[in-house]
């Protein structure tokens, strides 16, 4: 992997991991825009860009924080002209931010539909729609999407094998999962022309992460990963353009053994 001077966004990235993804982008020599809403801590939820971008520096990385809220277009397009202002390109775009729901059918309103939607699937499309131009300009790029096991399966994996109870993943969570693997296919053959590779990574296994535990505070996280090996298929998808791999949907467990990364 040569990520050394590459320029890359990654959103949601002010804990769990999109954090770690960050960190190990820049660990390889990348400059890292490290892209949340998150500016202050919270009880429940630790960690801001700020902290990201301290911890990145504090190991000889480069990075920067822009406050961004991925439901809005505007701040999403600011977050990409602050990294044009800083860097002067983006080579690598990593979609994370993500919002989980277990909310019943019969439960769900319109409005929390509309919410896991504008995160999960919309923002990641004006993200794509926001720095696509920039990646034909330069000749070639990386875009990788993170998806989860939610787009193909309907009972949720947060639970311990001998639970008895039966979770049901949110219909618009894994909606917008499958919409989002399908726009990153969709994408592959538009864009192979222009070199940028777009790749769809996802998790084997629940991962341990902030955002997870508050969510699900009584989970037994026991048989679940850590971040590691997203970390490390990451920085390999990040590294492909569309000579490389692309088009694929990609678990980390699995790319990390069969290439031993």
């Amino acid at each position: 992997m040569n990520l050394d001077g590459k320029i890359a966004i990654v959103t949601g990235a002010s804990r769990g991991i999109g954090k770690a993804m960050a960190m190990g982008l820049a660990a390889e020599g990348a400059m890292v825009v490290v892209a949340a809403r998150s500016e202050e801590s919270r009880p429940m939820l630790p960690g801001t860009i700020h902290s990201t971008v301290g911890e990145i520096e504090d190991a000889g990385g480069k990075a920067l924080a822009v406050a961004t809220n991925v439901r809005e277009e505007d701040s999403i397009r600011h977050l990409v002209d602050r990294t044009l202002d800083e860097y002067g390109g983006v080579d690598i775009l990593i979609n994370n931010a993500a919002i989980g729901s277990y909310t019943p059918f019969l439960e769900m309103s319109v409005k929390e539909w509309d919410l896991v939607m504008s995160i999960d699937l919309r923002a990641p499309f004006i993200a794509c729609k926001a720095v696509v131009p920039i990646m034909v300009e330069q000749g070639g790029g990386s875009i990788i999407n993170i998806s989860s096991h939610a787009a193909n399966n309907i009972f949720s994996s947060t639970l311990s094998a001998d639970s008895e109870e039966i979770a049901l993943i949110g219909q618009n969570y894994g909606a917008a999962k499958v919409g989002l693997e399908r726009l990153s296919w969709g994408l592959a053959m538009e864009l192979g022309p222009h070199n940028i590779a777009v790749n769809v990574l996802r998790p084997l296994r629940p991962v341990i992460t902030e955002g997870f535990l508050a969510q699900r505070p009584d989970a037994d996280v026991s048989t679940w990963a850590t971040p590691n090996d997203m970390v490390k298929a990451a920085k390999y998808l990040a590294d492909q353009d569309a000579k490389g791999l692309t088009g694929a949907l990609v678990t980390a467990e699995e790319l990390v053994r069969r290439l031993d990364l």
